[in-house]
């Protein structure tokens, strides 16, 4: 593996993501946000590829932002942010509006949230901070039995990131949420569990071994075109305010599905007991009602 902030491999239709700064305890800056997010294009971009692993090289997972700017690590402004590209307007108010306000950890999991392949976070040691809230726009999550977890925030003087108020009461709950986030007290991997935030625990040396075995249950028996939709309408779906809006895209769905060779596929060879052979890639063969949704602008 190349010595980068992000380590991609690739192999047997498994594509997996590995954070690379383990002297840092893999801790978050800039460049590894912009090395995560263009290894999640190559993925998508693979039709090789039917499913990612993200887990971290070293000791832990990852230990929440690299904080080497010490008291100011927060301080965007303070540490020059990007040239001429301040927020701060000649009358010293802010315009929130402005691209350098933007969330790094938030560009992260939208992207995510947008991924056309399903994500497996694979947990270990730490994952505080921006280490669990990257985390929650992933499909699933396993970890570690000692693995430990923190929203940390208002332990910190600043408030969640990474669109976690919105992932994370759709995964937990709102008391959970509320609990976690409001305390920022560090949580043990059993209770990430009995909370659902994770699906399973596993012995350290068992980890990975857990994540490829599910990665390899999607990539060899599910449509990767249906996966692709699938995940979308789930995700999107969450936020919808009626179930009409639901049967609209199931209807859709399931109507342009149902004239395939993927369907067909399924059938046979659920009628014939073997394997299926799904020719439909994400590429190409996605139906033409998608995108259904308007993306939304950062204003």
């Amino acid at each position: 593996m190349i010595d980068t902030p992000v380590a991609y491999s690739a192999a047997e239709g498994i594509a997996t993501i590995r954070l690379n700064r383990p002297d840092k305890l893999n801790a978050v800056n800039a460049g590894m946000i912009t090395a995560l997010i263009a290894a999640i294009d190559r993925a998508e971009a693979d039709d090789a590829v039917g499913a990612i692993i993200v887990a971290g090289n070293g000791k832990h997972f990852c230990a929440g932002a690299d904080m080497s700017s010490g008291d100011r690590t927060f301080d965007y402004e303070s540490l020059g942010g990007q040239p001429g590209a301040s927020p701060i307007q000649p009358d010293g108010t802010i315009d929130y509006g402005n691209p350098a306000v933007r969330d790094g950890a938030g560009l992260l999991t939208l992207r995510l949230y947008r991924c056309l392949k399903p994500v497996i976070g694979a947990i270990h040691g730490a994952a505080v901070g921006v280490g669990v809230t990257m985390t929650l726009a992933m499909d699933v999550r396993i970890a570690t039995e000692d693995a430990r977890f923190g929203f940390v925030f208002t332990r910190r003087g600043i408030v969640p990131e990474g669109a976690s108020t919105w992932f994370l009461p759709r995964i937990v709950g709102l008391p959970t949420a509320l609990d976690w986030c409001l305390s920022g007290r560090v949580f043990q991997a059993q209770e990430a569990l009995e909370r659902g935030l994770v699906r399973s625990l596993h012995h350290p040396d068992d980890l990975i071994g857990a994540a490829t075995a599910f990665a390899r249950e999607l990539v060899d028996n599910t449509s990767p075109v249906s996966v692709a939709l699938t995940r979308q309408m789930l995700w999107r779906m969450a936020g919808s305010d009626h179930p009409m809006e639901a049967h609209r895209l199931d209807s859709r769905g399931v109507y342009a599905r149902g004239r395939t060779d993927d369907a067909r596929e399924g059938v046979a060879s659920f009628l014939e007991k073997r394997a299926p052979r799904f020719p439909g890639r994400v590429s190409r063969d996605m139906p033409d009602f998608f995108p259904w949704w308007k993306e939304r602008d950062y204003d």
